[in-house]
């Protein structure tokens, strides 16, 4: 249903976004869906010791806290990567579509894995500023490609 009516309004916004092409690569829509499966897999294994309280030292230690934030921030991306799709600027075939694809999907599989890296080696923390980079960058570039849709300069 939401595939349906994102569909609708892409093809009633067609001739003022410009050349549009299909929704979206399979590469990127198999990327979200292994993040999502990834976000299960990882909840399942944390979810075996949950009871524990001793688990990764503890509810409120970093390694405890990091393992699910990497667990949430897989199935978080992967919807952010299917919601950059499913827009209006997700069919476009414009200048920077590759860049916000492969930026999105970048982040998307790095911020998890400097998540669970830096739960198992606390330096591993100061590697946080390359997905946050790219999801930045991949935010921006969606804006304006949408401002641009929407006949906003940027």
């Amino acid at each position: 249903m939401l595939v349906r009516m994102f569909s609708l309004q892409l093809a009633r916004l067609g001739p003022a976004l410009g050349d549009v092409t299909p929704p979206a690569p399979e590469s990127l829509w198999l990327s979200a869906w292994a993040l999502v499966l990834l976000g299960l897999v990882s909840g399942a294994v944390l979810g075996l010791r949950f009871h524990d309280e001793q688990f990764l030292g503890g509810y409120g230690s970093w390694r405890r806290r990091l393992a699910r934030l990497g667990h949430i921030a897989c199935v978080a991306l992967a919807l952010l990567e299917m919601a950059h799709e499913l827009s209006p600027v997700g069919g476009l075939d414009d200048s920077l579509a590759e860049w916000r694809r492969a930026l999105w999907e970048f982040g998307g599989f790095a911020m998890p894995l400097t998540c669970w890296l830096a739960a198992w080696r606390k330096p591993f923390r100061h590697l946080f500023f390359l997905p946050v980079t790219s999801l930045s960058a991949a935010a921006t570039l969606t804006c304006i490609a949408l401002g641009r849709a929407n006949g906003l300069q940027a």
